[in-house]
């Protein structure tokens, strides 16, 4: 593929870019071009194009690191409620885009990287939560290594909300393009043994919907479920149901269909013994 350029591509028949960009590990920092550690790789000659996790919209989340990524970028491509949250921290141009013209958004950003301007990927919460989609998408329109700087995850202000910690949680995104078979019968298999932290898919496959799945799969009704809106924002809301209770909102496809925003996460409690 030639610099900038956005390949079409149909998630049913291939290839995932989540694929592409989980296909081998990043480069070593002595194999990017211009060399230097990673508190001094903006002063290399031909430095990576950084993918910038920015939290979970709240700017006090956004790290450091990710905010210096940003501050030096040219150019800085993402959706546009990704970029609107960073807007204020950087001088860059900024790309924005929605589905209809994401190609576009990154074959631009592409054609800029080339001609050696400094370009920073955002994403939102942590790209390795939810973000391998739009990562593979920038990896395969630059030529130059994609380093990312990992983001504080709604997940974690999620499993921090819901006392779920991590190593005894199944964590499932369902909030990509194509087929989610696989990753709803890994939350049917984990339900009421394991806690289970879910990112929903605006709006086919929100928290009601997963509910009905999970029931109709055999979990248990009276399972404590949480649904948690715009975490670390001023109207952040926490909703707080059982497995069976949270199905009567299943159904529809539409903002209007649902009382759940599509900035939300679903944790499903399993039963915890507090005297083991």
């Amino acid at each position: 593929m030639s610099e900038g350029e956005s390949d079409p591509y149909d998630l049913d028949s291939g290839p995932d870019p989540a694929a592409f960009a989980a296909a081998a590990p990043e480069p070593s920092i002595d194999e990017i071009d211009g060399g230097g550690d990673d508190a001094t790789d903006s002063e290399a000659a031909d430095p990576p194009v950084y993918a910038v996790g920015v939290g979970p919209g709240n700017p006090e989340y956004l790290t450091p690191r990710g905010r210096r990524a940003i501050r030096e970028a040219d150019v800085v491509v993402g959706f546009e409620t990704v970029v609107d949250f960073v807007a204020d921290e950087t001088d860059a141009d900024l790309l924005t885009c929605g589905y209809a013209d994401e190609a576009d958004a990154l074959a631009e950003f592409g054609r800029r990287v080339a001609a050696g301007d400094r370009g920073t990927a955002v994403l939102m919460g942590d790209p390795n939560h939810s973000g391998y989609q739009f990562l593979g998408k920038v990896q395969r329109t630059v030529e130059r290594p994609v380093r990312v700087i990992p983001g504080i995850s709604s997940l974690q202000i999620a499993a921090s909300r819901a006392r779920t910690p991590m190593e005894d949680t199944r964590f499932v995104t369902l909030h990509k393009s194509g087929s989610l078979d696989a990753d709803l019968d890994r939350l049917a298999e984990a339900v009421g043994e394991r806690h289970l932290l879910v990112l929903p898919r605006p709006f086919d496959w929100m928290p009601g919907d997963i509910a009905e799945y999970l029931l109709d799969s055999g979990a248990d009704p009276s399972l404590d479920a949480l649904v948690l809106e715009r975490l670390t924002h001023d109207d952040e809301r926490i909703t707080r149901t059982t497995l069976g209770d949270l199905r009567d909102s299943a159904g529809g496809n539409g903002p209007d269909s649902t009382p759940y925003s599509d900035l939300s996460v679903l944790a499903v409690r399993a039963p915890v013994d507090a005297a083991d």
